[in-house]
């Protein structure tokens, strides 16, 4: 996995760019990026799938905050970045958020 972050000059935004590689979308239809920048929505942030089997997907994000996300594969497993910045623990049981700070 990956997150690419390209501040801009212009604005007070970073791009940022997050991969989820084909090792562990596992031959997924479908990749959701889903975390507190779209209010948690499973839908409102598809992926695009690559060509090499990797899903991405470009979003800008305000500087200066932190983001909790996770992945939603096929509407039903979710995986966090291994090279997210940070992990937090969700308030719904055992598992923890990626955490991207801009």
């Amino acid at each position: 996995m990956s997150i690419k972050k390209q501040y801009l000059k212009t604005k007070p935004e970073c791009k940022v760019t997050f991969t989820l590689p084909k090792e562990l979308s596992r031959s997924a239809e479908s990749v959701h990026l889903v975390g507190e920048f779209n209010g948690w929505d499973t839908s409102s942030h598809p992926m695009k799938l690559q060509k090499d089997g990797s899903f991405n997907l470009t979003i800008n994000l305000a500087k200066g905050r932190e983001y909790q996300f996770r992945y939603l594969i096929d509407g039903v497993t979710w995986e966090n970045d291994d090279k997210a910045d940070r992990y937090v623990r969700t308030p719904f049981g055992d598992s923890d958020n990626s955490v991207v700070v801009i």
